[in-house]
């Protein structure tokens, strides 16, 4: 299978919620809002550039001031609509999976009564998005996230370090076998409900690099609608990594276009980030850093 991106797009269900969501759209959307919720905390597996931590300062994934209680970010939510009125996507995206804990789920059934014209957007590692995918459909979810770094288990088990399913850890190989398995079904059995997916790959020099447009294949093939490339920060078991260069990164984008319509203008946000994405930045308005001890707030496994 061949995308073309030539081609002059088809009638799409959901393309009115395309061209309102700032990381699902052709472009950046540059007018469109997003908050983001941590109400997340917890993990079910453990990725080796993954370092979750509270913090004010720094701009990545898997940092946030707080963590919020579903009424919590119900009410965050209000005050952000008061700031930023362009705001168009509620979105929740960790700190840790969005799946691990029915956190997400509880807060996305109180937005959809609360706010039923915002667009509620999740993302996860797709570990349980299989079996949660009904609820999160019944909760107004309309736009999913999945990060998948491999479709290869041997490729995959440097990433992913362990996963925890059903309370049993599995490690290496195994472990990476049984993500990628549910992640697949998950994409799957989510399209089939009706929302739109994107797929987030991390590209990690040496050890994914050459396995994108495997990715793309297999993803586009399960019915994605966007892949998104996102360059490595190393950190973590990952810290001695070079962080890919732009023409790298344009070279991943190129090969995975062939199969599937790329996303290009990721922020790489924070699990609490709000406003307009490159544009207007309101999280600061938002939150009062509580000194809590992050050590009981995070599972780190």
């Amino acid at each position: 299978m061949t995308y073309d991106n030539t081609l002059p797009d088809l009638v799409d269900p959901l393309e009115h919620i395309s061209n309102q969501h700032p990381c699902f759209g052709k472009g950046p959307n540059l007018n469109k809002g997003r908050i983001h919720l941590p109400v997340s905390p917890s993990c079910n597996i453990q990725c080796a550039f993954c370092n979750r931590t509270r913090n004010a300062d720094e701009k990545r994934p898997g940092v946030t001031q707080e963590i919020l209680s579903p009424q919590e970010a119900s009410e965050i939510v209000d005050k952000a609509l008061t700031l930023c009125p362009e705001i168009t996507v509620a979105g929740i995206a960790g700190p840790g999976d969005t799946l691990a804990s029915d956190y997400a789920i509880e807060t996305f059934n109180i937005i959809k009564k609360t706010h039923p014209e915002l667009i509620n957007c999740l993302s996860t590692n797709g570990l349980l998005l299989e079996e949660k995918a009904e609820r999160l459909i019944e909760a107004g979810v309309k736009t999913i996230t999945v990060t998948v770094n491999a479709v290869d288990p041997e490729v995959l088990q440097h990433i992913v370090l362990w996963i925890q399913k059903d309370g049993v850890i599995y490690r290496g190989k195994e472990g990476a076998e049984i993500l990628i398995a549910a992640q697949k079904r998950g994409i799957k059995k989510i399209k089939e409900l009706g929302a739109m997916v994107k797929v987030n790959m991390v590209l990690c020099p040496g050890i994914n690099d050459q396995h994108v447009e495997e990715v793309a294949k297999t993803v586009s093939e399960l019915g994605a609608d966007f892949m998104n490339i996102i360059p490595l920060i190393p950190q973590h078991k990952l810290k001695d990594l070079k962080e890919p260069g732009c023409m790298e990164l344009h070279e991943a984008r190129q090969k995975a276009e062939k199969y599937i319509r790329v996303f290009r203008h990721c922020q790489r946000c924070r699990a609490d980030a709000a406003g307009i994405p490159g544009k207007v930045e309101i999280s600061d308005k938002l939150y009062n850093l509580k000194k809590l001890n992050a050590e009981n707030t995070f599972s780190h496994g």
